[in-house]
């Protein structure tokens, strides 16, 4: 099962998902350099799993060379590409192929 992440009024995927198989390290939350993902008690959704506000990530452009939250987790294929939000930043070179919202963003 994959959680997915909302944004809090507007019901549209975000750039990135975490999966079911997040371990709640909060690694992810810690390294985010733009405070877009909170752990399950402030998730707005009520689900008991962390949230990525898609109108808040940035995919880290600007930031890192890829992004932190997926560098930082210990948990292979945990956070994945998703389709990206209009008007945020995202990494070009990420094809529509690959944001199917279950391509590992580190591979």
């Amino acid at each position: 099962m994959i959680f997915y992440a909302k944004v809090l009024f507007k019901e549209k995927n975000v750039c990135k998902k975490i999966t079911d198989i997040c371990i709640s390290c909060g690694s992810c939350i810690d390294e985010c350099p733009v405070s877009a993902i909170v752990d399950d008690s402030d998730n707005p959704t009520g689900a008991d799993t962390y949230y990525v506000y898609s109108n808040k990530c940035v995919e880290c452009v600007g930031y890192n060379d890829e992004p932190a939250c997926a560098s930082a987790c210990p948990t292979d294929g945990c956070i994945v590409w998703d389709a990206v939000v209009a008007g945020q930043p995202s990494r070009d070179q990420i094809g529509a192929d690959a944001r199917t919202g279950s391509t590992p963003v580190i591979q």
